[in-house]
């Protein structure tokens, strides 16, 4: 790797850090234990700090070191961790950020601006700094090798504690570390009854480098603590020193009944050592190693025992067990980075091996050869399954988009003044990462109009009998072979009336309409529309909403709204699953072919009702229908067995009558030229094995539209829509 791939794999790995940093402090108040998250935080701005040191950024740095000592500081609990040093240090995340995003935009050297947009960050780290001095350690002044309990072969022989050895590395102080950090940290674990400093590794003072650490201490450790969690107190300086954990005499008898209670796996000694807890997986890995590099091959358990790293004991209860049971080691789940472009290429291959795979099922028909049709079926069973396969590489989880708006909700909350908290649901639901991709911008502006415009102020919820806070939710689930995503507030809802008159103000409906709650909430998409008294930073200017539905429309969504008033309001995106490839059901119009979305279709029926009806007669349910030849303006007449394709969508069923049904289809979803970026109920093509072309039905489309001509029809009569009354049945 050279030097320039090399930074761009700090780049990559400096945003994943910083977004890991920034979802530990939105979530730092809902955990009840906040060291982990602590360790996490701290642990992200250290592996910046010293990557960026690698490469001479000394920007970055400087920056990230004040940052690092202010969360020592925390670790330390010298510093709480409270919602205004949560801010300051997401304020700092930022500035990490941009400094980060200046790098990969080709900026190496350091930039003034952005040390000016650091300083009143700096001083408010600083000042931190300053009023919480490093304290004393807890643990004593060095006394005499004597004043700790000797330790042998077996274990310590006096009180009942961890015996620590640490050795600090040459590195640790160039690195930004202090040693005493640590003994603080370790003294929050329990209690150090014993510590003495050995001072042998100190040179000559000519020979001393003020820079280098020769520090080792010999700790006895009273606490409750697994051999883990002690070793995890020098997690940050692990690889610049050598530590040696030995447990207290009291622990050997809980370790033997522990590997004793070890079922069938794992059964090699290191992980029965590491699985019972008196092996941590650092110290099993240092060990491996050692045993790999001996010429006379050690056996494992005497080289830890060598090492002082497990009691004999308990190393010969391992080899008990490990002989009553089979070797087995289950495989290690791997994961690689692709790039983005090669995986879009494959999806791209994959469907013109579709479209060509097509062709070659249609001449292997015509020519009637049993073997050929049989190759062509292995063939076609294949093609299906590297098609299944390449698009679930490209399926991603929810959660990731969903998280990104902690800090929306948190940055927003602060700036309205409101009490918000985000509360998130089905984030391992999965989709298309196109899909992701083009979703962030619709979902921010619904959920900033949610905050701004949808949850009232503190005082009016109290008034109300709600909770002085309000809360915001993301939902998304799988329904009908779509990804529907919600976005709820518990606000006051929308207001039906206003909405109205701001309609009829703007002439968007006429005066005395009677319009149902679905068409009224529908409004607030109509472009430049807002009941906003007052503009603000962040809406009021009626845009957005109406954009917000183009860009769903654009993904062959849509988009709907429900509102109680008094509870709040859910705006509901429906969504495919992907933009790619389908499965699609082949139907025939005279000589025309569409395609209808496979997950849509519950079945098909024949066709019987009289001419002229557009409803029929499912099991006594009325079933609206669509004549796709009159929608269409198709020339040419019926034929004489006409079929209805049953689709439901949002919970709704309806028939669409053609001419021949053509079986299910692999279907390629092409995009339209932009000449027809137009057309309604057309949501893309695809070409079939004989080199035509069929167009991809918008089902969605297709009903809203033609609810829309019977209600309009209904109007003009003065008469209720039989769509209308039909359109509430469901599954």
């Amino acid at each position: 790797m050279n030097l320039d791939q090399a930074l761009q794999t700090f780049i990559v790995e400096s945003r994943e850090l910083l977004e890991d940093m920034e979802g530990a402090l939105l979530g730092i108040r809902d955990v009840e234990d906040q060291s982990a998250s602590i360790n996490a935080i701290f642990r992200a701005a250290h592996t910046i700090k010293g990557s960026a040191g690698l490469f001479g950024l000394d920007q970055i740095v400087e920056f990230t070191h004040v940052v690092e000592s202010v969360l020592d500081r925390v670790r330390e609990g010298t510093i709480a961790i409270d919602d205004p040093l949560v801010a300051l240090l997401l304020g700092c995340s930022d500035h990490m950020g941009g400094l980060i995003g200046a790098l990969a935009a080709g900026q190496t050297d350091r930039d003034a601006a952005a040390d000016e947009r650091a300083a009143p960050l700096l001083q408010r780290l600083r000042a931190l700094l300053g009023e919480a001095p490093a304290a004393a350690p807890s643990a004593p002044a060095a006394t005499p090798a004597a004043a700790l309990p000797a330790a042998d072969a077996e274990g310590p022989t006096g009180a009942d504690h961890w015996h620590i050895s640490l050795r600090f590395g040459r590195e640790v102080l160039r690195n930004g570390m202090d040693p005493l950090s640590f003994l603080r940290y370790l003294g929050k674990l329990g209690e150090i009854t014993g510590l003495v400093t050995l001072p042998y590794a100190l040179p000559a003072l000519a020979d001393m480098d003020p820079e280098a650490c020769y520090l080792g201490f010999e700790i006895a450790l009273k606490s409750a603590a697994d051999k883990a969690a002690i070793e995890g107190a020098f997690e940050f300086v692990i690889d610049d020193c050598q530590v040696h954990i030995l447990a207290p005499r009291s622990r050997i008898s809980e370790y033997v009944a522990l590997i004793e209670q070890i079922g069938e796996e794992p059964a090699r000694l290191g992980e029965i050592l590491v699985h019972c807890g008196s092996l941590t997986a650092r110290e099993l890995e240092g060990a491996l190693s050692r045993q790999k590099e001996s010429a006379l091959h050690q056996p494992l358990g005497q080289i830890l025992v060598e090492q002082g790293t497990v009691q004999p004991a308990v190393v010969d209860a391992a080899l008990s067990r490990q002989k009553q049971v089979k070797d087995h080691k289950s495989p290690e789940g791997q994961s690689i980075r692709v790039d983005a472009e090669k995986l879009d290429h494959l999806i791209n291959l994959v469907g013109e091996l579709i479209t060509a795979g097509a062709a070659a099922n249609l001449a292997a028909r015509r020519s009637r050869n049993v073997e050929v049709q049989e190759a062509n079926s292995q063939l076609a069973s294949l093609v299906q399954e590297v098609r299944d396969s390449a698009l679930q590489l490209r399926m991603v989880k929810i959660g990731a988009t969903f998280s990104r708006f902690r800090r929306v909700v948190h940055d927003v909350s602060r700036e309205i003044g409101k009490d918000i908290e985000l509360q998130v649901r089905g984030e391992d639901t999965e989709l298309d990462k196109t899909v992701v991709e083009k979703i962030g911008d619709p979902l921010t502006h619904l959920v900033r109009n949610a905050m701004d415009h949808g949850i009232e102020n503190a005082e009016t919820r109290v008034a109300r009998g709600k909770p002085a806070h309000g809360t915001v939710t993301l939902n998304a689930f799988h329904d009908s072979g779509s990804i529907v995503i919600e976005v709820k507030d518990d606000g006051g809802g929308l207001n039906r009336e206003r909405i109205l008159a701001k309609a009829i103000e703007r002439g968007l409906v006429e005066p005395g309409a009677a319009l149902t709650d679905k068409e009224t909430y529908g409004l607030i998409f109509e472009p430049g529309f807002s009941t906003a008294e007052q503009i603000t930073n962040l809406s009021g200017r009626g845009v957005g909403m109406d954009v917000v539905k183009k860009n769903i429309t654009a993904l062959r969504g849509t988009v709907e709204v429900s509102s109680e008033p008094g509870a709040g309001t859910t705006v509901s995106l429906r969504l495919p699953l992907t933009l790619a490839i389908i499965d699609g059901f082949l139907v025939g119009l005279g000589k025309s072919s569409f395609v209808i979305p496979l997950e849509m279709i519950e079945e098909c029926i024949e066709f019987s009702t009289e001419t002229g009806k557009d409803y029929t007669d499912l099991r006594g349910q009325v079933l609206p229908l669509i004549r796709l030849r009159d929608t269409f303006r198709i020339e040419g007449s019926a034929g004489s067995r006409q079929s209805i394709v049953v689709i439901k969508h949002a919970g709704k069923r309806t028939g669409i009558v053609v001419d021949a049904l053509l079986g299910e289809f692999q279907t390629v979803i092409k995009p339209l030229n932009r000449m027809f970026g137009q057309v309604k109920c057309i949501s893309g093509s695809t070409i079939l094995g004989s080199g035509e072309v069929a167009l991809i039905l918008d089902a969605p489309a297709l009903i809203s539209q033609t609810a829309q001509r019977e209600m309009e029809r209904a109007k003009s009569a003065g008469a209720p829509s039989r769509e209308i009354q039909s359109s509430t049945v469901g599954a």
